[in-house]
């Protein structure tokens, strides 16, 4: 949501130059990711007060002109010295209720995890094999003035120098694509070959989708489904850029289960989730959740987990996947699932820590038929 915001203040001001446009954007996320954090520091939670704390945080000069009404320079940096001895919520900017849940689902575990999702995320890409190699793609990146490294354990994942993006006119080439490390490890969980018959159930805008496409070597069909047509359509732009030709998109509809009964040799459900893991991309989601929206959404993941088999043929498997750290979302959805259809069992599963890898959290299991 802050990226949108942010595009659209950005064509809304043409003349805000490239240094404007990254003080702002900077701004906007640290101030969000540490809003609770810098309303202790500032003793106040006005905007102008909070971007006042963030500021002297930085190391910036704060212009004169800017009017706040909480504490002075001085005394938020006396302040930023007993944010240390502050309730966990408070030191690391969470709400209260969000901080118990995680903490009592993830245990000790949670107070690294959560110093890791404060962390700014860098920029990942996945390579597309279709079209490169990794040391060919790292060539051309430096080829175009980009400097990217291999990310150690995905094997098809470069990393940016901290603070650097991939310019527009590079992403447009279909090169490589931005996608975090942790969800590139979800797609080989899915064990696809050459050839098969693949339903990507949840593919949004296509990340894991293109993903399959080149594990599968362009050979094959893939069934790329979701209930936003303005996400398919970009999926579908996205791969037209990335050159491949398997997937064929189509929106959700009430017949679905129906009509693919036993079509697919493999099915990704990349399940809507509360988003947990990706706490350093979206700062604001931890202020947008809510305890009720989580139990609708793991009500829904529970629903997909029952009905979307039905659309596996007999030896088919699935990946159960999502992109938060709530063991109730993960671990204790897919043990729920077996007890009720005992026909299933868990293959393999991944569970991606940001505290030990440094990338999004993300968590995975593959079921296959007993």
């Amino acid at each position: 949501m802050l990226d949108r915001i942010l595009d659209h203040t950005f064509r809304t001001n043409p003349k805000w130059g490239k240094r404007d446009r990254h003080f702002v954007a900077d701004t906007v996320f640290e101030v969000t990711r540490w809003r609770r954090a810098l309303a202790f520091v500032a003793q106040d939670d006005s905007i102008e007060s909070l971007c006042a704390a963030q500021w002297n945080r930085a190391g910036l000069e704060i212009p004169e002109w800017w009017s706040w009404q909480g504490c002075r320079v001085p005394e938020m940096t006396a302040r930023e010295e007993l944010l240390g001895s502050e309730p966990r919520a408070i030191l690391e900017s969470m709400p209260d209720w969000l901080d118990a849940r995680c903490a009592k689902e993830l245990g000790g575990a949670w107070d690294a995890e959560l110093v890791a999702l404060n962390r700014r995320a860098p920029v990942f890409l996945r390579v597309n094999r279709l079209r490169l190699t990794p040391a060919d793609a790292i060539r051309w990146l430096e080829e175009n003035g980009v400097t990217a490294a291999p990310a150690e354990g995905a094997p098809d994942a470069l990393v940016l120098a901290e603070g650097k993006m991939l310019p527009k006119p590079l992403a447009a080439e279909g090169l490589v694509e931005i996608q975090d490390a942790g969800s590139q490890a979800v797609v080989p969980l899915l064990e696809v070959e050459p050839g098969m018959k693949v339903i990507d159930a949840c593919a949004g805008s296509g990340g894991k989708t293109l993903h399959l496409a080149a594990l599968m070597q362009d050979r094959g069909e893939i069934l790329a489904m979701d209930v936003s047509t303005a996400k398919l359509s970009e999926l579908r732009r996205r791969a037209t850029r990335a050159v491949t030709r398997i997937i064929r998109t189509e929106t959700w509809r009430a017949d679905s289960l129906k009509r693919y009964a036993g079509w697919a040799d493999r099915i990704l459900i990349d399940a809507p989730c509360s988003g947990l893991g990706t706490l350093r991309r979206q700062p604001d989601l931890k202020w947008r959740l809510n305890d009720v929206a989580i139990e609708k959404t793991r009500r829904l993941q529970r629903k997909m987990l029952d009905h979307y088999t039905e659309m596996l043929r007999p030896g088919g498997k699935l990946v159960y996947a999502t992109c938060s750290v709530l063991t109730s979302e993960n671990e204790a959805q897919i043990a729920s699932f077996a007890e009720r259809d005992g026909r299933w069992q868990v293959e393999e599963s991944l569970r991606i820590s940001p505290a030990a890898t440094g990338w999004d959290g993300f968590y995975a299991a593959r079921l296959a038929g007993v």
